[in-house]
């Protein structure tokens, strides 16, 4: 019996059900597998931790997906879950930001996906900390300057960003629920707008700015000219996230989230390289990102001041 069989069984077995159907694993998702299949009455995605991670990360992004809709959050519909997989409602719409920022299909609605993602932040960010246990809280800018460091990579531009963010730092915000990684392609999006906030596994307490300033990291929009996501403006996504109950923004303090995020996103780069150069995994699409390391350090140098 192949391992898709095994995955089956153990579904039928687990979910009561006399079929489980089309079961095939999803592309994407570096930390986790997804794997789609029905079962009579329902269409479903299974998350599960890979062979061999350490046990415990699924039972805590299960208490996010249900701490989150609580909060009003969109978020998939947890049907059954243990201590290394979720069981979850599979939702139709589309996730490739290309398609989001391009097809005719989502015209009307790109304009205001900005205030929606507003709306939705808001309310990720009342998610009450002691609903979700286990969170982890660390100072990104020394996490990000010693992981740089092991890499012994030089890169002058992420040197004069760390210093600049060491220099600049804005007074802390409130120590709220962060999802860490809210951006398109993170979000199903409908003709009407968002109908879910997808991979949690990145959540952890720390400074609401946080998720509005990976929002707007360059990379994020696939092309397109608008700041956030692609979609939208600075001032649409603030004002949103406001008026929906947020903490007011402070814009010196989003610029600066937003160029931590994108030193952040250059550094992940050189881990992808150094991924496929160390042979860990041989992969194109590895490769492929981690050229892309210029293109950050031309984002940072128009950022910093």
């Amino acid at each position: 019996m192949g391992r898709t069989e095994e995955l089956a069984e153990e579904l039928r077995t687990r979910l009561g059900v006399a079929e489980v159907i089309g079961l095939r694993r999803l592309s994407g998702g570096a930390s986790r597998e997804t794997w789609s299949f029905d079962v009579p009455g329902a269409e479903l995605i299974l998350r599960r931790d890979p062979p061999g991670a350490p046990k415990g990360g699924m039972t805590r992004e299960r208490a996010l997906l249900e701490a989150a809709a609580k909060a009003g959050v969109p978020v998939p519909r947890v049907v059954d879950g243990d201590h290394d997989s979720i069981v979850m409602e599979r939702l139709a719409g589309e996730t490739i930001p290309r398609r989001i920022l391009r097809d005719d299909a989502y015209a009307a609605v790109r304009p205001e996906l900005a205030a929606q993602c507003g709306e939705v932040l808001a309310a990720l960010h009342r998610i009450p900390i002691d609903d979700v246990p286990g969170l982890e809280q660390a100072d990104q800018v020394a996490q990000f300057r010693e992981l740089l460091d092991t890499l012994g990579e030089p890169h002058p531009t992420f040197e004069l960003a760390f210093r600049w963010l060491e220099d600049s730092r804005p007074a802390p915000g409130d120590l709220v629920v962060v999802h860490g990684d809210f951006r398109n392609g993170n979000l199903i999006i409908g003709p009407e707008g968002i109908r879910a906030v997808l991979d949690w596994e990145l959540a952890h307490a720390g400074d609401p700015m946080e998720d509005l300033g990976w929002l707007c990291v360059k990379s994020w929009r696939f092309g397109a000219a608008p700041p956030v996501g692609g979609f939208g403006t600075y001032d649409q996504l603030v004002d949103a996230y406001e008026a929906a109950g947020g903490g007011p923004v402070d814009r010196g303090a989003l610029r600066w989230w937003e160029t931590l995020g994108t030193l952040k996103w250059g550094i992940m780069c050189i881990m992808q390289t150094v991924t496929h150069t160390s042979g860990a995994v041989r992969s194109v699409e590895l490769a492929a990102i981690g050229r892309r390391v210029c293109e950050v350090e031309w984002d940072l140098l128009a950022l910093l001041p």
